[in-house]
């Protein structure tokens, strides 16, 4: 009898798994194998946000399999090879991963197991086309997104490959996978055991059953006003399926699909979907962009230290309304709205002039879709320093920005209730409200809302003076 390891990462999913697929169609038997070596694939631990949403999705996947997942937690390496010896398998499948240091541990794998005798297959889940496979015209990476999104759709997006579901009976039950040690997702140590774990319950269903409902959710009622929508913190129209997309509960490829239901209505959010192939795209041809800029001048740019600034922000406690609402929704959801990602971006890289570092690892500690190509790009484009990024010099005004995209205050409302009261006119820039208004409206500046840390002028033209030196 044919047995073959499936090792699966960050491709928690039975449909559209085309490693998966492949397993099933070429073995009699195939043992699901998850290992916990998180050191292996990012310069950064998960943070605690991540780790909640892996535990459970996980457990999802756990429990799709009827209990016959094999968990592991250590060294990937060491790992397969004992299993490999315990029984015999034939094969070892996994789906790719695309950061550096993964690039660098798959690649070893395959040479150890290949001279081992051992036959390695691995395969696509994660994006819709491989980073080599969209080059430019010369044969280099695009550094540029609108023409590498162009070039995509010449290539034509892809449909799923072959479910995986009807051929379940291959698997491995726990009771055949008995003398191995199946494990438990909750020996992981996953779970952070925080008081805001409660808020993340409540705003997330991590779950496949999950995602597919979202998506349909989306399709039937969102998609439709997306292009407007997307931009209006106060609605939330937007899709919410990124951490389904880093932890692979969905595909791409299945996106595309469902779309097609609703052609003349996709179009924008496809190409939200194209960024995200984008980041991911980028950072395989440049994989040091993970921590460094890939405008080389910013590795001289003079940020700032500043603490407590940094604190601040982190606590949405800046006396910026949109600012302070945007970090409240992250701390306590795991997630924040995109439009308002780039604006405490902003502010964090430009009015308080701190490194984009800091803030790509506080989010990277506090996102449930915390997904190191994407934060990477974000961040880089929002400071200037990165492939297609936003000018240094286009500073965003939360105020003018929240009076354009939250006019009636509805987002900071929900966040910062204690600006509940407080008229539109003024909710956005309560500092300069009339006494009597905040005082009707129960607002003490200083006592429970705080003045702004920073003066917005004037720290946009301290921006704008620093990027003078460097460029």
């Amino acid at each position: 009898m044919s047995l073959a390891i499936f090792w699966f990462r960050r491709d928690l999913r039975l449909s559209d798994n085309p490693a998966l697929a492949a397993a099933l169609a070429n073995h009699d038997q195939i043992l699901p194998l998850y290992v916990h070596a998180p050191q292996e694939e990012t310069p950064w631990q998960p943070g605690a946000a991540s780790r909640w949403w892996l535990h459970h999705a996980l457990s999802d996947l756990f429990a799709q399999l009827h209990g016959g997942l094999l968990i592991r937690h250590g060294d990937s390496l060491a790992t397969l090879l004992e299993l490999v010896r315990d029984t015999a398998a034939e094969a070892v499948y996994w789906n790719r991963l695309y950061e550096p240091a993964a690039v660098r541990r798959d690649t070893e794998i395959k040479k150890v197991l290949r001279a081992a005798g051992v036959k390695v297959v691995s395969d696509n889940a994660a994006l819709l086309f491989e980073p080599w496979e969209l080059c430019n015209r010369q044969g280099n990476a695009y550094r540029v997104f609108t023409p590498f999104w162009k070039r995509l759709l010449e290539f034509g997006l892809p449909q799923p490959s072959a479910g995986s579901q009807a051929s379940r009976g291959k698997l491995m039950q726990a009771a055949e996978q008995g003398t191995l040690g199946a494990g438990s997702v909750d020996e992981l140590g996953l779970r952070p055991g925080l008081p805001w774990e409660g808020g993340l319950a409540k705003a997330w269903r991590p779950t496949r059953a999950g995602v597919e409902a979202r998506l349909d959710e989306f399709l039937a009622a969102d998609l439709r006003d997306y292009a407007h929508g997307r931009d209006l913190p106060g609605r939330d129209q937007v899709s919410r399926l990124s951490p389904y997309l880093h932890f692979g509960q969905l595909g791409p490829r299945e996106i595309v699909l469902a779309c097609r239901k609703v052609p003349h209505a996709a179009a924008d959010f496809l190409r939200q979907l194209g960024w995200r192939e984008f980041a991911h795209h980028l950072l395989f041809h440049f994989p040091h962009t993970c921590e460094e800029p890939m405008d080389d001048r910013f590795r001289e740019f003079p940020w700032r230290q500043d603490g407590p600034a940094q604190c601040a922000w982190q606590k949405g406690e800046t006396g910026i309304p949109l600012v302070d609402a945007g970090m409240r929704q992250l701390w306590a959801s795991g997630w924040m709205h995109n439009r308002v990602r780039m604006i405490v971006a902003s502010f964090l890289t430009k009015n308080l002039l701190l490194s984009w570092q800091g803030g790509a690892r506080w989010f990277w500690d506090t996102l449930v879709d915390a997904d190191l190509a994407s934060n990477s790009l974000g961040w880089q484009w929002t400071a200037g320093c990165g492939a297609d990024a936003a000018p240094f010099f286009r500073v965003f005004n939360p105020v003018l920005q929240g009076e354009r995209f939250d006019p009636r205050g509805d987002y900071v409302r929900q966040w910062v209730p204690v600006l509940s009261n407080v008229p539109a006119k003024w909710i956005q820039r309560p500092w300069a409200a009339p006494e009597d208004v905040l005082r009707e409206a129960g607002v003490v500046l200083g006592e429970n809302y705080p003045h702004p840390i920073v003066d917005l002028k004037e720290t946009r033209l301290r921006a704008l003076d620093a990027w003078g030196r460097v460029r």
